[in-house]
């Protein structure tokens, strides 16, 4: 029998682990910690709906290892293991490192490989697939949010270094990860600029969009 093509795309969510005092930091002096875990907890399940929805594969990548999950991460693994999605731990000293790191893994496997953080809820179903479909004529695709950063990066092919030295968390990220892209000598689409959520004005957007 001859075997089935492997899917061509897989979409990589970037999480960090749940815990109480150290996710959604900006929404802490209006919803507390826990408020604030749960607000983290909410957006990744979100996204995570979003991009099963999309049809491809799925992976989870956590920020850490931990040895021992606590209840605060029960919520999502048991979304992420009912699922059985294949989970990773993020590799890299830096965001830049990190993203390019699991790019690089992904496309030994699959054409092209896109990851999306888990404050993005905004990249519903349909965004996502255009993503992948924008990778077919180039090596990357970038997602631009309000805040001068990015929702989501997919690629078709990875060049080391080619997000080194970005100013992560500054509104400058989209523009200085554009001019890496054309240093290595990538060629890259912007799709149309979308939000992620930091601070509590961006939480009560969300609460408005569901």
């Amino acid at each position: 029998m001859p075997q089935s093509n492997p899917p061509s795309a897989v979409f990589l969510q970037f999480a960090k682990w749940p815990e109480a005092g150290k996710v959604k930091t900006r929404l802490m002096p209006e919803l507390g910690p826990v408020g604030a875990l749960e607000a983290h907890i909410r957006l990744t399940l979100k996204v995570l709906d979003n991009l099963c929805a999309t049809g491809y594969p799925v992976e989870f990548w956590w920020d850490r290892e931990v040895d021992e999950p606590t209840g605060e991460a029960l919520p999502i693994l048991e979304e992420v293991e009912g699922a059985g999605l294949i989970q990773m731990v993020q590799q890299g000293s830096s965001l830049g490192e990190r993203m390019e790191a699991a790019l690089g893994q992904s496309l030994q496997e699959y054409d092209r490989a896109l990851i999306v953080g888990s404050d993005c809820p905004s990249v519903d179903p349909d965004y996502a697939r255009h993503a992948v479909a924008c990778l077919s004529d180039h090596d990357v695709v970038l997602g631009p949010s309000d805040d001068g950063g990015y929702v989501l990066i997919g690629a078709s092919r990875v060049v080391e270094g080619m997000l080194d030295d970005i100013e992560w968390g500054t509104p400058q990220v989209l523009h200085q990860t554009c001019e890496r892209l054309e240093k290595a000598g990538l060629s890259y689409f912007l799709l149309e600029p979308r939000w992620d959520v930091d601070e509590p004005e961006d939480w009560a957007r969300f609460l408005g969009s569901r």
